[in-house]
């Protein structure tokens, strides 16, 4: 795997990436080439998952909201990453089992695009301004 990808550098042109192919997800790893030698690990029991872990970027069918917005809290989820040296980047492949937080474990993957600096902030911006963070209700439950 190389690590010479394109860059995706907007939540617009996420979105119509994520429009043309709704089998992409996104990671936060060290990157393709530091993923391709090992699967994920879960933390909390130290097994070896059977795949990388990764989240799905396309919009579940009830949401209603701009499609920019989901993608913004996509992002946004796992940015706490980013102080272990993590660098979030798009990929695909096959889906073979899920893991502890029913997030999708892929193989095969195919890196697809890094995530550009500029595009997280966009989403950080959007998701303060447009979601509620840390806002869950007991009524829905």
């Amino acid at each position: 795997m190389t690590v010479d990808l394109p860059t995706v550098r907007s939540l617009t042109e996420l979105a119509e990436l994520v429009e043309r192919d709704s089998a992409v997800y996104l990671r936060y790893s060290p990157g393709p080439e530091s993923d391709a030698a090992h699967s994920s690990t879960d933390h909390e029991s130290g097994l070896t998952m059977p795949g990388l872990a990764v989240n799905p970027l396309a919009a579940p069918g009830w949401w209603t909201l701009p499609v920019e917005d989901w993608l913004a809290r996509r992002v946004c989820q796992y940015l706490r990453e980013t102080a272990e040296g993590a660098r979030p980047w798009l990929l695909s492949g096959r889906v073979v089992d899920i893991g502890p937080d029913n997030e999708p474990l892929l193989v095969d993957a195919r890196p697809v695009a890094w995530v550009g600096a500029e595009l997280v902030e966009e989403a950080r911006t959007r998701y303060a301004r447009r979601l509620t963070p840390g806002a869950a209700t007991h009524r829905d439950r």
